[in-house]
């Protein structure tokens, strides 16, 4: 699989297919992906990310019911115009951003038949290039946008790339655990793999390294989907297509730099408030002050 390294990766994949079940009652109305990390949603940060890497083309694959999540990435010129005639020109530009830098599409997901079959929406937006895949409820904070850090091993490897870092407790049962057949990462953070365990136990545990959210795939992934048996559940999972092209030796594990947020998961949601919140330039010393209050 040869891919013509000069020309750059620009399309990002961002599945948001989710029930958000663990953030009832709030997800009854609103998208886990919606909710805030103090006043953007998690997923207009992830989106961010992507266009600070270079990506210009975005498909959210949604399910039913999600239709917000297509509101906030689409101009809103009514509410616009009420801010410009008011003069509040900081809000202006903060609206009139959350649609600049790049181009967006929307699908649904019609039923939940699993991530493989997410992915397959994506196959007309690819048009035969590789792609950024990030999942809705991944955030990740770093100095070097993630996506970004993939696109560049792509660049070097020519293979699909898996996004991961080492999780030294017992909590890397809970994720996809990339199988490296005992070889370290080299130079470039990267390792060829064999292919990914999902949740396996302490006592089998192939590497120390997590998948966290973060892929770059290869158009081929899509016939590689269609040709992957059905789960117990019904369900295509990409982690058995992935396997597949492990196994035809085009996978390879990324060890990227950054904070990696659950935000499908209360804690790790108040992890990224509490992180975010004291990064920001505008009150971040406030907010630390009163952390240590709480102490007293």
């Amino acid at each position: 699989m040869i891919e013509d390294t000069t020309k750059k990766i620009t399309k990002a994949v961002i599945p948001c297919g989710g029930l958000g079940t663990r953030f009832l009652p709030i997800t009854k109305a609103v998208p886990k992906e919606m909710l805030p990390v103090i006043d953007t949603p998690v997923l207009g940060l992830i989106v961010d990310e992507a266009i600070k890497s270079g990506i210009t083309d975005i498909l959210i694959v949604q399910a039913p019911g999600k239709e917000s999540i297509e509101k906030y990435f689409t101009d809103a010129p009514i509410l616009e115009k009420k801010l410009k005639d008011s003069g509040n020109n900081a809000a202006l530009l903060t609206l009139q951003n959350i649609t600049k830098g790049a181009s967006f599409s929307f699908a649904t997901q019609a039923k939940p038949l699993g991530s493989g079959d997410a992915v397959l929406y994506a196959e007309k937006f690819a048009k035969g290039e590789p792609f950024v895949l990030a999942w809705g409820d991944d955030l990740i904070h770093s100095q070097i946008p993630v996506m970004g850090q993939l696109m560049q091993a792509y660049y070097k490897k020519q293979t699909a790339i898996l996004g991961v870092q080492t999780v030294l407790t017992d909590m890397i049962t809970s994720y996809g655990v990339a199988d490296t057949a005992g070889k370290q990462l080299d130079g470039d953070r990267c390792a060829k793999l064999n292919g990914i365990v999902e949740k396996p136990p302490l006592d089998k545990l192939p590497s120390r390294l997590a998948a966290l959210g973060r892929y770059i795939l290869t158009p081929d992934v899509f016939d590689i989907i269609r040709k992957t048996p059905f789960g117990k559940n019904g369900e295509l999972q990409l982690t058995d297509s992935l396997n597949i092209m492990a196994q035809n030796g085009n996978l390879h594990a990324y060890d990227f730099s950054g904070k990696r947020y659950d935000m499908g998961d209360k804690f790790g949601s108040v992890c990224a408030i509490v992180d975010y919140a004291l990064r920001d330039k505008t009150f971040g010393d406030k907010f630390k002050e009163f952390l240590k209050g709480l102490h007293n």
